[in-house]
C-alpha cells in the first residue's frame, strides 16, 4: 500500500534527505504541525531559540563551520522580521541557509488587512534578506518547492533560501517526497583567466591577492600562500572574514583595517589588487567630505574569482602557473609571552589568548573596538578558526553564533569575544548554549559604552570641545550598570566577573578546561581616544 504524506511530513523529509539534520526554531502556532512532525523524525535535530535573530545567527554560524545548509522554522512575518539582522549578515557571509516561515492558511489569509504580516504579506519582506523565496499554494507543491529550496541555498558559495508555508500546507495530504536536486555545478575559473593573472603577478607591480570567502582557510589559503612565495604579492583579507585560518603555522594575511584612515594609509603604495573571492575594498559608511574607496588613487583592481568560482582549485591552478621559485612561504611564527599583570585592557586579554587559546579552537569574534588590538596581538596563538560574526555590521551575532558554531562542531572549544553594548541585541542565546551544553567560553568585553560610537561622533563634530551629556547619554551603557553575571546565571551559564588582567588570566583558563558553556565578564580598561584622534586629525586635514 502506497505510504500517505501530509505537507509537513514530504517538508521534513526533503530536508532531511538532502543532508539538512539541524533546525534553529521559534516556532509559533502556525508551525505546529512541523513541530509535531519534527518531533516523529529520527532524523533532525531541533535547536530552540528564544529569539529570531538567535535563530537566524546561529544557522549562520552553524553553516559556516558544517559547509552546510542548517534550516530555521520561523512563525510568520513578524518571526522573520525579528531575524532579519543575522539573515544580512549570513547573506554577506555567503552562507547557505534554508528558511521555513509559517503562515496562515491560504483561506484564511483574506479575512485579514492587507498590512497583516500573519496574513500574505510575507513574501515581499523576505526578498529584502534571500536570493530565493518562494511561497506555496498547495499541499503538492511542498516537496517539489522545498527540493528547490535546498538546491538554489547550495547555489555558489552559498544562498539564502526562504520557503513561506501555509498552515493547511502542513496538514494537506501531499505526494510522496522527491529527492532535492543536486546544487549547480560550481563556475571554474577559465584558462584564459588564470594564464592573464599568471602574468600580472609577474609584471614587476606592488601586488596584492585580497582573498575573501573560502581563500581564507585551508587548502586554498595554502595554494595562495605559495603564490604570493612565488611571486613577492602580499596576501590581503578582506576586512570582515567570515571564517580564515590563524595562528602559529598559518599562512600570514593581513586584514584590511575597517576605519578608512587607517586603510588608506595600510594600503598606500599597491599598485594593483587581484580580488580572489572578495569585493572591491570600500568604506563601510559614507562619511561627509570623505573619500569611500579604501584603494589608493591610480591602483588597478581585476577579479581572478568570485565568492562563487571553485576558489580551491583555482588557486591550486593559479599556484602551478606561477611556478615554484622555492621560496619559504610566510607563516606565522610562536612569540615569547608572558601571562599578563595589572590593568585589564584588550591586550592584557590577547596576552592572555596567545598563551591559552587551545589547538584547533573556534574563536568567534564581535569585540568591536577592543577587538583591534586583540586581533593584532593574537596571531601568535595555537592555530584556530577565526569567524568574524558580523559580516554585515549589523551588530548582535556573536552569541547566537557561538550556539551554532557549537552544535556543528561539539569536539571543539569555542571562544567568543563580545562587545557588552551588541551582546544586548541577542542575550537570550545563552539559554539556548546551556540547554544544549555547549562547549563554549564567552568573554563578554564590557566597557559599559558604545565605544565605537564615540569615534563615528567625532566625523561630525564642529570643535574639539563640543560633545554634550546629553551626546554621551545615548552611547553610554550605565545608569543602570548591567550584570552579566546575574544575567548569564540567571540563563543557565555560570559565570564570573574580573577586573584585573591576573583574575582574566585565571578566569579564562578554568573556561577553557572546563566543559560546558561559562561566561567571564570582563570590565576592561580602553582608550578610544587615539582612534577619536585619528578622525579629528583627519578632518582638519581636509578642512572639516
Amino acid at each position: 500500500m502506497t505510504e500517505k504524506f501530509n505537507g509537513a511530513q514530504t517538508l521534513i523529509k526533503v530536508l532531511t534527505e538532502a543532508g539538512l539534520d539541524t533546525c534553529f526554531a521559534n516556532p509559533g502556532t502556525s508551525e505546529m504541525q512541523l513541530v509535531y512532525e519534527m518531533g516523529k523524525s529520527d532524523q533532525v535535530r531541533p535547536v530552540l531559540c528564544l529569539q529570531e535573530n538567535v535563530v537566524t545567527g546561529a544557522a549562520d554560524g552553524y553553516a559556516r563551520m558544517a559547509r552546510k545548509p542548517a534550516f530555521t522554522l520561523l512563525h510568520v512575518g513578524s518571526g522573520f522580521a525579528n531575524g532579519i539582522a543575522n539573515l544580512h549578515n549570513a547573506g554577506r557571509a555567503h552562507t547557505p541557509m534554508v528558511n521555513i516561515v509559517g503562515a496562515n492558511a491560504t483561506y484564511h489569509q483574506a479575512l485579514f488587512p492587507e498590512h497583516e504580516l500573519i496574513g500574505g504579506k510575507i513574501t515581499g519582506l523576505a526578498n529584502a534578506v534571500s536570493h530565493w523565496t518562494r511561497e506555496v499554494k498547495a499541499a503538492d507543491e511542498m516537496g517539489t518547492l522545498a527540493a528547490e529550496a535546498v538546491r538554489n541555498a547550495r547555489t555558489g558559495a552559498g544562498r539564502i533560501s526562504t520557503l513561506i508555508t501555509p498552515t493547511d500546507c502542513h496538514w494537506d495530504p501531499a505526494p510522496d517526497a522527491p529527492l532535492a536536486e543536486p546544487a549547480p555545478p560550481v563556475l571554474r575559473v577559465s584558462p584564459a583567466q588564470i594564464e592573464e593573472t599568471v602574468k600580472l603577478l609577474g609584471n614587476g607591480r606592488r601586488t596584492a591577492l585580497l582573498l575573501g570567502s573560502s581563500a581564507l582557510y585551508g587548502e586554498a589559503l595554502e595554494s595562495a600562500g605559495r603564490i604570493a612565495a612565488s611571486t613577492g604579492a602580499t596576501l590581503l583579507g578582506e576586512t570582515i572574514p567570515a571564517r580564515m585560518s590563524r595562528g602559529v603555522g598559518c599562512v600570514q594575511v593581513q586584514l584590511i583595517p575597517y576605519l578608512p584612515e587607517m586603510a588608506q594609509s595600510f594600503l598606500a603604495g599597491y599598485e594593483q589588487i587581484i580580488l580572489v573571492g572578495a569585493w572591491k575594498p570600500v568604506a563601510t559608511f559614507a562619511y561627509q567630505g570623505a573619500i569611500t574607496q579604501k584603494l589608493p588613487q591610480g591602483c588597478a583592481v581585476s577579479t581572478f574569482a568570485t565568492p562563487d568560482h571553485d576558489i580551491e582549485t583555482a588557486l591550486a591552478e593559479l599556484a602551478s602557473g606561477v611556478g615554484d621559485c622555492g621560496a619559504e612561504v610566510i607563516r606565522y611564527e610562536p612569540a615569547e609571552a608572558e601571562p599578563p599583570t595589572g590593568a585589564l585592557t584588550p591586550a592584557a586579554i590577547a596576552q592572555s589568548i596567545t598563551l591559552l587559546l587551545p589547538e584547533d579552537a573556534i574563536l568567534v569574534e564581535e569585540g568591536a573596538t577592543a577587538s583591534i588590538d586583540i586581533f593584532d596581538r593574537t596571531h601568535s596563538a595555537r592555530p584556530h578558526d577565526y569567524l568574524y560574526s558580523i559580516c554585515g555590521a549589523a551588530i548582535g551575532g556573536g552569541l547566537p553564533m557561538t550556539l551554532g558554531v557549537a552544535v556543528a562542531c561539539p569536539d571543539r572549544k569555542v571562544v567568543t569575544l563580545q562587545a557588552d553594548g551588541s551582546a544586548m541585541y541577542t542575550p537570550q542565546a545563552l539559554w539556548s548554549i546551556a540547554r544544549e551544553n555547549c562547549d563554549a567560553t564567552i568573554v563578554v568585553l564590557k566597557n559599559n559604552a558604545y565605544a565605537i560610537l564615540n569615534v563615528e561622533l567625532a566625523r561630525v563634530r564642529q570643535d574639539d570641545n563640543d560633545i554634550t551629556a546629553k551626546m554621551q547619554s545615548m552611547l553610554d551603557l550605565t545608569n543602570p550598570h548591567i550584570d552579566w553575571v546575574s544575567l548569564a546565571d540567571s540563563m543557565g551559564v555560570p559565570a564570573v566577573s574580573v577586573a584585573t588582567a591576573e583574575a582574566f588570566h585565571e578566569a579564562f583558563q578554568q573556561g577553557l578546561e572546563r566543559s560546558g558553556p561559562m561566561l567571564i565578564e570582563a570590565n576592561i580598561e580602553q582608550n578610544v581616544q587615539p582612534l577619536v584622534d585619528l578622525v579629528l586629525q583627519g578632518k582638519k586635514a581636509k578642512g572639516g
